[in-house]
């Protein structure tokens, strides 16, 4: 009975994840749709504003060269019209000289006769008709304006859509996530001398797989990327995966998206838990500070903190193994005394955990570690053996140590601005960087027997904490090296 309901149990998970799956691959056709309708309606528009542009362009060229033509027109009539003028004039005079001589003709007094001809021949030599070119100043050809758009016809006739650049495709496999860092590579499925640029697009998301179309965030976008590569640098991992795409570009077009890719960016997140601080403590998300009033004006700040789900069920954002703990109390009386501790919102039950804690410079006095839940209300870090932390005072006489079950060793280094906080649940380690230098500050070595929460205790000074940090990559080297570890001049405190 009990493995039939098992299986039972499996199917119907099964089941569950298909039917999501589908559903998401549904919201996906229907954003394709309603794309390709849009998208349509857009070119189109375009199309119309390229071919009005066009349009434009000829109607222009067609009333210049209209213009050009009756320029020639009006230039010709005019010459033309002048000679004709010049012509009909110089035969009206021609035909009134003919006429006098011909009565000359018919004259019997020689005198008269000898005076009329030389008055003809005065006449002639001085007459338009005798000085006038008889030949057309212009022609009646135009076929000098004539026009021939037959390769141009060719050429609008081979007019086509512009040249689209094949979608990339991401390589996986050689995209790395590290340090915050994610550098996704993708290549060309073919060579395309044209492809002026790339454009790279990655959002945030709680889903592996496909992209979801329904409530997820919107896409960033990285323009001008001149390489096959890009880095992604100071990221802040407060989302299981983060989705990748990329598209090519010539200097007309963008071409399609490559495939969708989903990277998995693990990082513990988590927050100060103003609910468990104590109330000399101003809490915020990512920030304390010490508060010598006792936190008067904060009490309906808290109350809405406490109202905030504080349900068992895991946020999305959280990871397998880490859960946010049960309400304590539903007062800020948590912690109280000289214990000026806040918790974080987080439970650590096993794996690999980093985070940081930057100080304000004149802070008096502060801890930073891990703690057990029971970790009592007048507990002090560092004075029990259920918690551990290093120790910074700077009242009176400056002290930099790791405490544990109310034991110090001193730590002769410098105190680092920003501190690195590694947890290794399941290895029983907790190590404290200096996160600028890198350099080893403590690791307390035991054997963790419940859950962890991230404690923090300051007095006259504030902390700034630090989350949705990937374990640095330099840890890698370390715990491949635990040897060199356990001879390193910081030392190590055993816990029980």
């Amino acid at each position: 009975m009990d493995s039939q309901k098992e299986a039972l149990q499996r199917i119907i998970g099964n089941l569950a994840n298909k039917n999501d799956e589908m559903q998401n691959f549904i919201d996906t056709l229907n954003h394709a749709l309603k794309g390709v309708q849009e998208n349509s309606a857009s070119v189109i528009g375009d199309l119309d504003e390229e071919f009005d542009s066009l349009y434009s362009v000829l109607d222009e060229m067609k009333e210049s060269m209209t213009n050009r033509i009756k320029q020639e027109q009006a230039h010709k009539t005019q010459e033309l019209q002048n000679q004709l003028t010049q012509c009909t004039s110089a035969l009206e005079d021609a035909e009134e000289l003919l006429e006098f001589s011909t009565r000359a003709l018919s004259i019997k007094n020689p005198e008269e006769f000898s005076k009329a001809a030389r008055q003809i021949k005065d006449s002639v030599t001085m007459a338009p008709a005798f000085r006038l070119c008889l030949k057309p100043k212009v022609s009646d050809n135009m076929t000098h304006l004539m026009v021939d758009f037959s390769q141009e016809k060719k050429m609008l006739q081979a007019l086509k859509f512009l040249p689209v650049p094949k979608a990339p495709e991401i390589d996986s496999d050689k995209c790395l996530v590290a340090d915050n860092c994610i550098t996704v590579k993708w290549k060309t499925p073919e060579e395309d001398s044209k492809i002026d640029h790339y454009i790279l697009e990655y959002r945030k998301t709680n889903f592996e797989g496909l992209p979801r179309v329904k409530d997820e965030r919107c896409w960033e976008i990285v323009d001008n990327i001149k390489d096959t590569e890009y880095t992604l640098s100071g990221l802040k991992f407060d989302s299981k995966y983060m989705n990748f795409r990329v598209r090519a570009c010539n200097k007309a077009v963008a071409g399609d998206f490559s495939d969708p890719v989903t990277l998995e960016t693990k990082a513990l997140v988590f927050s100060f838990d103003g609910t468990s601080s104590h109330l000399n403590l101003k809490v915020e998300d990512s920030w304390i500070e010490w508060d010598s009033t006792g936190g008067k004006g904060q009490e309906t700040k808290v109350k809405g903190k406490e109202n905030k789900g504080r349900s068992g069920t895991p946020s999305p954002k959280r990871t397998s193994v880490v859960s946010r703990p049960p309400s304590v109390k539903g007062t800020r009386d948590r912690f109280t005394g000289e214990a000026y501790t806040v918790l974080g919102d987080v439970v650590i039950e096993s794996g690999l955990h980093y985070w940081e804690i930057k100080a304000q410079k004149d802070c008096k006095s502060y801890s930073i570690g891990v703690a057990y839940r029971s970790l009592g209300k007048f507990d002090q870090l560092g004075k029990n053996n259920i918690s551990w932390c290093i120790h910074v005072n700077n009242w009176l006489q400056a002290t930099f140590s790791a405490k544990h079950n109310n034991k110090a060793k001193p730590l002769e280094m410098p105190v680092p601005d920003r501190i690195g906080i590694y947890c290794d649940f399941d290895g029983g380690q907790l190590s404290f960087f200096n996160s600028d230098s890198k350099q080893l500050l403590h690791t307390f070595k035991t054997k963790f027997t419940q859950p962890l929460v991230p404690a923090f205790m300051v007095w006259c000074g504030g902390l700034t904490l630090y989350t949705g940090l990937q374990q640095p990559s330099f840890l890698t080297s370390l715990e491949k090296n635990d040897s060199e570890m356990n001879g390193s001049s910081s030392g190590i405190i055993n816990g029980d």
